[in-house]
């Protein structure tokens, strides 16, 4: 399956959804990006390393209206238990 697509200014590209969904990347999956002569190969870590923050997140998040940042009001909760 090929799919033209553009680099952005920052140097991204986007991985067409088809190719995303035919090999299982979703949102925030690692990838591991390689050269082999002129082309760029880029491929799904396997197996893949989601910390549960991070699962979570991306996971239960959606289903709110804004993103939440688990991380932040972990370390935020800490502080004040470590400080009080």
């Amino acid at each position: 399956m090929e799919k033209k697509t553009k680099v952005g200014p920052k140097g991204q590209v986007v991985i067409p959804k088809e190719i995303r969904d035919k090999i299982g990347i979703k949102e925030y999956s690692e990838v591991i990006v390689d050269v082999f002569d002129d082309s760029v190969i880029i491929r799904k870590l396997k197996p893949e390393s989601v910390s549960y923050v991070d699962y979570y997140s991306t996971t239960y998040s959606r289903k709110l209206k804004k993103r939440v940042d688990i991380k932040k009001i972990t370390e935020e909760q800490y502080e004040r238990n470590i400080l009080h």
